[in-house]
């Protein structure tokens, strides 16, 4: 079942989403060559503890640090580990936030340095495909419109999506209904209506949209080694209409 928010819980998730999205822009500074996952990791937990929340990620059905950092052919749920980022990297840091008992959740995939013209094409393409989903929800649309929009960006530049993780609704809980596909799908899906908040987050690889998951249970590769990147944002219908709630610029402070 799909809960509909009311007007204090969307206001409560727009300030854990606030925190997410702050916490995801600092820690995207130490995307820099020569910085250790670890280190990344260790911020966000301190700086989430600071703001009196939660990082979700931190036992969450046994994963064991507080922020998902996927480094090149890893799709999603990368553990920081000691590996030191290297110029011509790319790496996803995917935070989540518990404010008041509200989970705010984005993600974003940095360039380290100086990378090739193909990595930066891709990591391009994937966030333009994650506005085109965004630009796809309406009010009493479906939430295949959404995929149907990624699918129809990603066939045009010649990408491919992973199909076996999603978007999700949230609030209270990390991960609620619905299921929110990044791609086509000839399934009836629900329809959208205010209250409801979600997640958009496709995944595009350069290669084939194939993923294994290596024996630490968490890690999502690439079956063909190809590059992936990610991009996430939590996303709201009210009565003013779609408003992205981890969509904050920090530039200016």
């Amino acid at each position: 079942m799909i809960r509909i928010k009311n007007r204090v819980e969307i206001d409560r998730m727009r300030k854990a989403c606030y925190l997410a999205a702050k916490t995801l822009h600092l820690a995207g500074k130490m995307a820099q060559p020569g910085t250790v996952l670890n280190d990344i990791n260790a911020f966000v937990h301190d700086y989430t503890i600071k703001n009196n929340a939660i990082p979700a990620p931190l036992n969450y059905h046994g994963y064991p640090k507080s922020v998902c950092l996927s480094v090149n052919d890893c799709v999603t749920h990368g553990i920081p580990n000691n590996y030191i980022l290297k110029e011509g990297d790319i790496v996803n840091i995917d935070v989540t936030s518990i404010l008041d008992g509200y989970h705010g959740d984005t993600s974003k995939t940095y360039l380290v340095g100086e990378v090739s013209p193909e990595a930066k094409a891709l990591v391009d393409a994937a966030h333009e495909s994650l506005w085109e989903g965004i630009r796809a929800v309406k009010n009493r649309g479906t939430f295949g419109d959404i995929g149907t929009a990624i699918q129809h960006y990603c066939d045009e530049h010649g990408y491919s999506i992973v199909r076996d993780y999603c978007g999700h609704g949230i609030g209270r809980k990390f991960h609620e209904d619905p299921l929110v596909l990044h791609y086509h799908s000839r399934q009836k899906s629900p329809r959208i209506q205010k209250g409801m908040v979600f997640t958009i987050e496709p995944m595009i690889n350069i290669g084939d949209f194939k993923v294994k998951t290596l024996n630490d249970g968490w890690t999502v590769l690439t079956v063909d080694g190809s590059l992936s990147a990610q991009f996430e944002h939590t996303i709201a219908v009210t009565d003013a209409g779609v408003e992205v709630l981890t969509d904050i610029d920090f530039d200016d402070e």
